[in-house]
């Protein structure tokens, strides 16, 4: 591709390029037929935008606030795992453009960094992703090292009793380094013969039985919000609400879980509909383009997390590429505003969208 990427799916071609077959797999494979995968994205061209004229859009303010936190525009770094394997720098990398840009970053337990090394790479708003394993004191051990360490947040991730199944993955053999949070603190030998290490150390590790009452136990051995990464119904955001978590993230796991799962712009607003207001939703899949975002804000999302592309960025150019995969989006971001006359974030609204079912209902 010559000159300079000028879009976030020119940032996925020079990844294609610039990594391992194996590890580009790795990043942009989804489950099984990787039907949602392609939906995740796809979804968002049936949504249109219904722009507003004669506005004063002199000054666009894309500013906004998570938890409390100031941030420059509603696009924060997603956990995504590994990041080593797209660049030596890692996360370390990842976490100084996420400060670069006035963004949060969330950590992942399954990082190639440690979570003290991210947390003394720069000073920024952090948040950390926790899976929770069969053994409840490595859970323990990883909320209470990120409090120490300055994490801000964490993100309970709860869409994974079992691994997806990966099929680039299993082809390729994956072979997923430990991740470096664990580093001492697990040591499992696993057979993975029969396909990726990542499948195997999932099924000897995640404790499929975590449910709703783990969740109180969580917030029983930590001051840190916990915002709940997963769900996809009103029945599971209503409960998630009732329990008095923080936070809700709409996430389909990058449709790396279970295939045919709904892409997640389509159940946005079902599920901010039944938290009423009662605590923030956030969104993340299938996030490309600024009027993507714009389309997630006006369905009701307070921000956005951006996973494979924050990847892409870093394989093709490190953290400059970071930087500008999260500088693209932004400039997209503050145009569709400007185009759809919402000179700051609280002016996008509801009625500055039209979803495949409107449009469907309008035809009936």
């Amino acid at each position: 591709m010559a000159g300079e990427p000028v879009n976030v799916n020119e940032f996925q071609e020079l990844a294609r390029e610039a990594l391992p077959k194996m590890y580009y797999d790795y990043y942009a494979g989804g489950a099984e037929d990787q039907y949602t995968l392609k939906d995740n994205v796809e979804a968002f061209k049936r949504i249109t935008i219904r722009p507003r004229i004669l506005v004063d859009v002199s000054r666009i303010d894309m500013s906004t606030t998570v938890l409390g936190y100031n941030i420059s525009a509603p696009i924060m770094i997603a956990p995504t795992g590994l990041h080593k394997l797209a660049h030596p720098e890692g996360e370390a990398a990842t976490a100084r453009a996420a400060a670069a840009s006035k963004t949060i970053m969330i950590l992942s337990t399954g990082s190639s960094c440690t979570m003290e090394e991210v947390a003394s790479s720069c000073n920024t708003v952090r948040f950390f992703q926790l899976y929770v394993y069969k053994r409840r004191d490595l859970a323990a051990a990883l909320v209470h090292r990120a409090e120490k360490n300055g994490y801000k947040a964490l993100v309970l991730t709860v869409d994974v009793p079992r691994l997806g199944r990966r099929e680039a993955d299993i082809k390729n053999k994956m072979i997923a380094p430990r991740s470096k949070n664990l580093e001492g603190l697990l040591s499992i030998e696993v057979d993975s013969n029969s396909g990726s290490n990542l499948e195997a150390f999932c099924k000897a590790t995640m404790d499929a039985s975590l449910c709703w009452k783990d969740v109180e136990w969580l917030r029983s051995i930590t001051n840190m919000p916990i915002l709940i990464k997963g769900i996809l119904t009103r029945e599971d955001a209503i409960k998630a609400a009732e329990i008095g978590v923080a936070g809700i993230i709409v996430s389909n796991h990058g449709a790396r879980q279970l295939d045919y799962s709904p892409a997640t712009i389509t159940v946005l607003e079902e599920v901010v509909h039944a938290v009423g207001g009662k605590i923030p939703v956030l969104f993340d899949g299938g996030v490309r383009r600024g009027t993507d975002v714009f389309k997630a804000l006006a369905l009701g999302a307070e921000a956005v997390l951006i996973g494979r592309p924050v990847v892409f960025g870093l394989a093709a150019k490190g953290e400059h590429g970071v930087k500008r995969v999260i500088q693209m989006l932004k400039d997209e971001l503050e145009l569709a505003m400007a185009l759809s006359g919402c000179p700051s974030v609280k002016d996008i609204t509801r009625s500055h969208v039209r979803t495949e079912r409107e449009r469907l209902l309008s035809m009936l």
